[in-house]
């Protein structure tokens, strides 16, 4: 399995660089990645580990993908977790969704504050999300999405996988 991480790690480094230089991660990147960790698990497993290696792709990118659906991430993130998925497994991808979420939203807080938006930008997020609830479609929530706070996920992403490496 360390051998695993380890080419999941090159491929991380890949994404975070272009990430942070482009704010996108490029299909050339994400699709080699999930196939190639389909297929090393294949080759090394067999069907168990084609078995481990869809079960991580599927959860990676379906979770991801209803994020995307709300607004919160790129659809390079949602191929990125399901290249994640496919070469560390269901519940390593779990933990690292469920960390790199809650250090973006650790990193999002830092940025308003230190922009000095952050009351604004909470009174406008309870009226959106109030919107939604009450409207029930997203139209409140998406008319506001060129005023998202938007920097590139891989900063929260790279030391929540990281996190999870160490603690997993």
């Amino acid at each position: 399995m360390e051998m695993a991480y380890a080419f999941c790690a090159v491929f991380l480094a890949a994404a975070f660089y272009t990430d942070v230089r482009t704010m996108t991660i490029s299909n050339l990147l994400t699709v080699p990645a999930m196939a190639l960790g389909l297929a090393y698990h294949g080759v090394t497993n067999g069907w168990e580990g084609i078995l481990f290696s869809v079960k991580g792709w599927a959860v990676g990118f379906l979770i991801v993908l209803v994020m995307y659906f709300i607004g919160a991430v790129g659809a390079g993130d949602v191929k990125l977790f399901g290249a994640i998925g496919a070469w560390c497994g269901l519940w390593f991808t779990l933990q690292a969704i469920v960390y790199s979420v809650l250090f973006a939203g650790a990193i999002g807080l830092f940025i308003l504050i230190w922009r000095r938006e952050t009351f604004k930008r909470l009174r406008r997020l309870v009226i959106n999300v109030a919107g939604v609830f009450i409207l029930k479609n997203l139209s409140p929530w998406r008319s506001h999405q060129e005023e998202h706070l938007r920097f590139p996920f891989m900063i929260a992403v790279l030391p929540g996988v990281i996190f999870t490496y160490f603690y997993y």
